[in-house]
């Protein structure tokens, strides 16, 4: 007896079944994806972001708060597209604000060096 592909239809019908309900299953919850989110903008605002980069503080805010309302609605895909963007914003407004802290530190340690220099050439003992 000769093997015919209908007696390999069903197996076939089930595994690309399979495969499709696997396909379409949904992610879990972006709960990791706000929690994410809530501590770069934290991480933010300890950093001044306020201050340094308001802006981009702001846009961290509101896509954060926009997240949270998706996700209450059950829009968990936006819901998580958001988290991501919210997370993105606070990182970089952390990344300005550290970098505006750092230089003005730098600058104010070449004023001291300046500072030194010119009292070492003018003999100054003080």
């Amino acid at each position: 007896m000769t093997a015919s592909f209908a007696h390999f239809r069903f197996p076939l019908l089930a595994l690309v079944l399979a495969s499709a309900l696997s396909a379409c299953a949904s992610l879990p919850p972006p709960t990791s994806e706000l929690s994410a989110a809530q501590q770069a903008v934290t991480r933010a605002d300890g950093a001044d972001a306020d201050q340094y980069a308001p802006q981009d503080l702001a846009a961290a805010r509101s896509a954060l708060g926009r997240a949270q309302g998706a996700m209450s609605s059950g829009r968990e895909d936006e819901a998580r597209r958001l988290a991501v963007s919210a997370a993105a914003d606070a990182d970089l407004a952390w990344a300005k604000s550290r970098d505006a802290v750092i230089n003005a530190e730098l600058a104010q340690r070449r004023a001291e060096i300046a500072d030194l220099r010119r009292r070492l050439q003018n003999g100054d003992a003080r």
